[in-house]
Parts: structure tokens; sequence; C-alpha cells
């Protein structure tokens, strides 16, 4: 378990920026955006960059090479028109899908915006979908070598009505772009109240595994997001799950939320304690060799 229940879309922090769709195994919406056509633009003309230096890059080097290893009769005007689109076949086709394959959805622009491509369902982008968006871009969006003003419009007018920011390559290949970085930070979790200071220092922790102090952190840190009565419903089913492993009982008409602030304080304090005492015993064990002793007199050892 320990997944929040899925809440009403619009509502709380999170259901403005939530639009992307994707919803996890458990039937929970993720909090994701959908990359929307200024920041597609930005990554694009970033990728264009890298492309011409690409292009220029391929050019010093295939011409020379061609030169060398050819005889002048084979070097004819087929031949260089024939390595020219296969150039532009690797530029234009080439750049997006080596990327996307081997940094995880993400060209070098996508990478500085921020962006990801991923399949509809949130998966991983495939190698199929990555050439085939790649392919439906070159010809009909960018560079749009089939009728390209018409084909900009198009494209520009698809993924501006498109709910989720979708363009004609992603439409057909079954993806979409997302953004990676969240609009929200990460909140400490909530510290524990003085009246249950005492009953926290007596628990017994040795059964609560991390998966489920994970899923406590979680809700105390965003817990807001969640709008009644799922907010208090999931505090419950977190504090049955969490009693059921600890001892001993805690004061009762203790809310829950307190009574899971109590339990993962005590137990990062306890974490917190046990890590401190294992670097003092690495330090001791293993002292630092460049570091010159000292005699009962204080002079250095020689």
């Amino acid at each position: 378990m320990r997944a929040q229940p899925p809440v009403p879309a619009g509502t709380g922090p999170a259901g403005r920026w939530a639009d992307a769709g994707l919803v996890s195994g458990e039937a929970v919406e993720l909090d994701v955006r959908a990359a929307r056509l200024g920041s597609r633009v930005l990554a694009l003309l970033i990728d264009v960059v890298g492309q011409l230096l690409c292009a220029a890059l391929l050019a010093l080097t295939l011409t020379p090479l061609v030169l060398i290893l050819l005889p002048d009769p084979v070097v004819d005007r087929a031949l260089t028109g024939a390595l020219e689109t296969l150039g532009l076949v690797l530029v234009v086709v080439g750049y997006p899908v080596a990327w996307e394959r081997l940094n995880h959805g993400r060209t070098p622009g996508k990478l500085a915006v921020g962006l990801r491509v991923v399949s509809a369902d949130g998966g991983p982008v495939g190698l199929r979908q990555s050439l085939t968006r790649a392919l439906v871009g070159a010809a009909v969006e960018w560079p749009g070598l089939v009728l390209p003003l018409l084909s900009w419009v198009a494209g520009a007018t698809v993924m501006l009505t498109d709910p989720r920011g979708r363009r004609l390559g992603d439409l057909v290949a079954g993806t979409m772009v997302v953004h990676t970085r969240t609009t929200q930070t990460w909140r400490p979790a909530p510290r524990i109240i003085p009246p249950l200071a005492g009953w926290a220092v007596t628990l017994d922790l040795t059964r609560l595994d991390d998966a489920l102090a994970l899923a406590v952190r979680q809700y105390l840190t965003r817990g807001d997001q969640i709008v009644e009565p799922y907010r208090s419903r999931l505090a419950r089913e977190l504090w049955r799950e969490v009693a059921a492993v600890t001892s001993p009982t805690p004061p009762p008409g203790v809310p829950e939320s307190l009574l899971l602030a109590a339990v993962l304080a005590e137990r990062n304090r306890r974490g917190a304690l046990r890590l401190r005492r294992n670097r003092a015993l690495t330090a001791t064990l293993w002292s630092d060799p460049d570091r010159v002793g000292t005699d009962s007199t204080g002079s250095p050892l020689r």
C-alpha cells in the first residue's frame, strides 16, 4: 500500500500542476507536469544549435576522410549528394534518437530545460518510439521537409489544442514530454511535540521497515496537498500499520498525524545517533595516515 488516495483534479496545490495525466500502478495520479509549447520550443532551439555543431563536425571529418580513402574518379556529384543526404539523416534523425536512447529520453536541449520524453503511460521511451517521433518530426514538423510553413502551423496548433501538449510525432509514437523538475520544494518532516517525547524514547522500532517509514515521511511532508476526508483516512491507515509493528501504545486522544510525526522523529534521531557512533568508531580504527602523532611532551613523533 502506502500510496495516497486519488485527489480530485484541481484541488490543493498539486492539482494545479499535475496535468500530465500519468497514474501509477497503485491508481495514484503522479505529480508530473506536461511540457507545453514554450518550454519545448526553447529545448528545440538548444538542440538546433547542437545539431548544427554536429553537422559542422561531420563536414570537417567526413570530407577529408572521403578525399583520402577514395580516388578522384569515384568522387563525383552523385557520391557527394549521397553523403550530404546521409549527413542530413544522421543530424536530423540520428541526433534525437541517439540522445533519447542514451540519456533516458533527454536530448541536450531537454536536459537544459528540464524535460524528458516518456511513453504515454509514463514508462521509458523505446527505440521504435524515438525513431517514429524523429521521423515524423523531420517530415512535417522540424525542419519540416514536407510543406514546411503549413506543417509548422499544423504542428503548433496540435500542441496548443492537445490536453497534454503533445505534438504530431508524440501522437503517432505514443509518447509525451514531461517536466522533470517539480514546482514544489521538499519540506522537512514535522518535529515531535514535547508531550510525546517521553513516550517516543521508549518505542521499540526494530520492526519498522524503511518502506513504511518512507510512506510516513511522504504523508507528513505532503499531507496538506490531500483534501479531506482522504487525509485523515490515510493517517489512520498509516498509523494502523505503524502501531502493528511498534510498542508501547501511545497516550490516548492524540491525533494520528502527531503520533506518526513522533515515531518518525524518534527513528531519525536514533539513526543519526547510530551514524555518529559508527563514524567515531571508524575514525578511531582508521586514523589519518598523514596526521603526525605526538609524544607525552607534545613534541611530534619522528
